[in-house]
């Protein structure tokens, strides 16, 4: 238990949709806080729910509880979701608990990143457009850029460009 409120350095190794390597060195305190209060956890049900009711974007976090990048993301991902509130809703979706979700979304790897907003074309039956994905853990403020870029026709974030 002593080994659990030690202070553990981490370098994470996140990759980018063009397959570039960004060293990510990061300090947390375990446990790690996994829900905050403006990121939310859904089930796989209410997710679709979102989809089909969609005012504003969503960025979905495909995690587990036991992976150690989604842990060391986790409080990342909420300071996002604080920024950014009102902007851009921020889920967490435990693909532990809801593999069939997980399986739909095609999440391989963890953590992942799903950016969606609203489906604006003719295909029946569909309600969101994936805008981009991402597997790694990510710091704050490069998911509020890739959120800038996917949904507010921001630039392309420096880490994705090679």
């Amino acid at each position: 238990m002593t080994m659990m409120t030690k202070l553990i350095s981490f370098l994470i190794l996140t990759v980018g949709t063009v397959g570039a390597f960004a060293p990510l060195p990061i300090q947390i305190r375990t446990p790690t806080k996994l829900f905050g209060d403006f990121a939310q956890q859904v089930t796989g049900g209410e997710l679709e729910v979102m989809m089909q009711e969609m005012t504003q974007p969503i960025v979905v976090d495909a995690y587990a509880t036991w992976c150690g990048p989604c842990l060391l993301m986790a409080p990342e991902f909420e300071e996002a979701a604080k920024e950014l509130d009102g902007k851009v809703r921020f889920v967490k979706l435990d693909t532990d608990k809801e593999e069939n979700m997980a399986a739909a979304l095609r999440i391989e790897g963890l953590p992942t990143l799903l950016f969606l907003e609203e489906y604006k074309g003719d295909e029946p039956g569909t309600s969101a457009a994936l805008k981009g994905r991402l597997e790694g853990a990510l710091r704050k403020d490069m998911i509020v850029k890739l959120c800038d870029h996917y949904f507010f026709d921001g630039p392309v974030p420096d880490f994705m460009s090679s």
